[in-house]
């Protein structure tokens, strides 16, 4: 879907409810419309794939608290890829890194849910300038996400 029309329909927009989230933590850098990759290769109950590419579209937020990422494919609603303290122990399956050219996040499916093998990632394509950079407590993330996670990312319902 064309970027203009993903902007007019607002997908890929910050929710209102997450934006006044982030909003009383003190915004350090807050992008919509955030181009997305997403790559899979592997298998999870319901899908077979090698080297599946999608784009997508979402948010990407900075605080001083927090790195909160979401997802979108319909208006006014988006999951959450990443919602990290920057204080939290980092740990888990998934690990995510801020550099220049966005965030790029690494899911062990495997160690997620043992039904699945292979790889996903995603990245967010979100220039970050060096000084911003310089300012956050961390650029490394790591933690846990439940088995819908990896699902809901490859597009595939989720049942235990």
């Amino acid at each position: 879907m064309a970027v203009f029309l993903r902007r007019l329909l607002r997908i890929g927009g910050l929710p209102a409810d997450m934006r006044a989230e982030v909003e009383a933590e003190g915004i350090l850098h807050l992008a919509e419309y955030v181009p997305v990759t997403r790559r899979f290769s592997g298998k999870i109950p319901g899908k077979r794939a090698s080297g599946d590419i999608a784009s997508y579209v979402g948010s990407l937020v900075l605080t001083n608290e927090r790195v909160l990422a979401t997802l979108s494919t319909v208006p006014k609603l988006a999951g959450r890829t990443v919602d990290q303290r920057w204080d939290a122990v980092q740990e888990g399956t998934v690990t995510a890194e801020l550099s220049e050219t966005g965030l790029f996040i690494e899911v062990d499916i495997h160690a997620v849910d043992s039904r699945c093998e292979g790889q996903l990632s995603m990245h967010y394509k979100e220039r970050f300038p060096e000084d911003l950079l310089l300012r956050l407590p961390r650029r490394s993330l790591a933690f846990d996400v439940p088995p819908e996670y990896v699902f809901r990312a490859v597009g595939v319902p989720y049942h235990p």
